[in-house]
């Protein structure tokens, strides 16, 4: 499934420009990285953010499949929106919500900040998508990579231990996106990374409705009315999230599917209109799904864009939501000195 990393005698070297400057005056840069094929990954500082995926079609023209903002201050500004889009960025320390933002950590309670009425919601009030992370290494070749590195402190918002996070970008020949997260604390804590870019196969300036949408998932977490498991798990035969034949994106979805094999193919999209096909593939034990992306007529997207409840979706993979307030659900508990890995591709084939 990942190809060896192997270096040709030509290179094509990423491009690296300024993305803004933050109010306190801090330079944020973007890198672009190429592949021979010509397809295009940009990713940037600020939030560790994949702005820009520019994939070659089967009509030879060019898309960008994800959605994102031309400016880094439309990007800040977007977390004031009345619901926060968190568009492309890494999500952490803890993906999805935590329960009350509270849990038990060695028998003692942690009370996290909550962002999301009396719950947290993506890592609390300013999470990893927020901050400006510091480009570590690059590579260049047939295999050219990113990787950035953020260092939690110990107790931003609330999380204990302090949490060192790379994150890796790489770009194969045959137009994978590879993403690796590896993380360290010095303290015992809790991590759920994730990816957080919306994808549209038609073009980030269209809506998801026509593509087809494969989940190789029979069940999906139960939750209550704000969206916290139950602890249950729902089989997804006839019912609306049954995708594991193919079928149309649906106008709503927040859903989190059970993924029983790792490392095998998790979800696919498909754009009859581009015969684009995007596999995606993880060792994580789930993906959340979300169809999302409005920006609710107050910031424009990339090219003037005007994003709305069905200008993307989202395929996070993940460890299960509230985590730690189920003792059945696979931990996320990071003891100190262990090693964090997560690993998810983003497979593109023109079909």
């Amino acid at each position: 499934m990942i190809e060896k990393k192997h270096f040709s005698q030509v290179d094509y070297p990423e491009k690296t420009k300024s993305f803004g400057i933050t109010a306190d005056g801090r330079e944020v840069f973007s890198y672009t990285l190429t592949n021979k094929n010509g397809m295009e990954l940009e990713v940037m500082e600020y939030g560790a953010t994949i702005t820009s995926i520019k994939i070659p079609t089967a009509s030879n023209s060019k898309i960008d499949v994800v959605l994102g903002f031309d400016t880094l201050q439309d990007y800040i500004n977007s977390y004031d929106l009345p619901s926060a889009p968190y568009l492309g960025c890494v999500v952490g320390r803890v993906a999805g919500r935590i329960n009350k933002g509270a849990f038990l950590l060695n028998e003692k309670k942690v009370q996290l900040t909550q962002n999301h009425g009396k719950h947290q919601l993506h890592g609390g009030k300013e999470g990893f998508g927020q901050k400006i992370w510091k480009m570590k290494n690059r590579t260049q070749g047939d295999f050219p990579s990113i990787t950035l590195e953020y260092a939690s402190q110990n107790g931003e918002e609330n999380f204990p231990g302090v949490l060192v996070v790379e994150v890796t970008y790489m770009l194969t020949e045959s137009n994978q996106v590879i993403v690796e997260y590896n993380a360290f604390s010095t303290d015992d804590t809790v991590v759920n990374l994730t990816q957080h870019s919306y994808f549209n196969l038609d073009g980030h300036q269209h809506s998801v409705s026509n593509q087809t949408l494969f989940v190789n998932s029979t069940k999906v977490l139960e939750t209550n009315a704000e969206n916290i498991p139950t602890g249950l798990f729902l089989k997804v035969s006839n019912c609306p999230f049954d995708f594991t034949e193919e079928k149309n994106c649906p106008p709503s979805i927040d859903n989190t599917f059970t993924l029983n094999e790792k490392n095998r193919i998790a979800t696919s999209l498909y754009s009859k209109k581009n015969q684009l096909k995007m596999s995606v593939y993880t060792n994580q034990p789930a993906v959340h799904i979300y169809v999302g992306g409005n920006c609710f007529g107050q910031l424009k997207g990339k090219e003037n864009a005007d994003y709305h409840p069905l200008s993307g979706i989202c395929f996070e993979t993940q460890h299960y939501p509230d985590s730690p307030n189920h003792a059945h659900f696979p931990t996320i508990m990071l003891r100190k000195g262990e090693q964090y890995y997560h690993q998810t591709i983003f497979a593109f084939e023109n079909i």
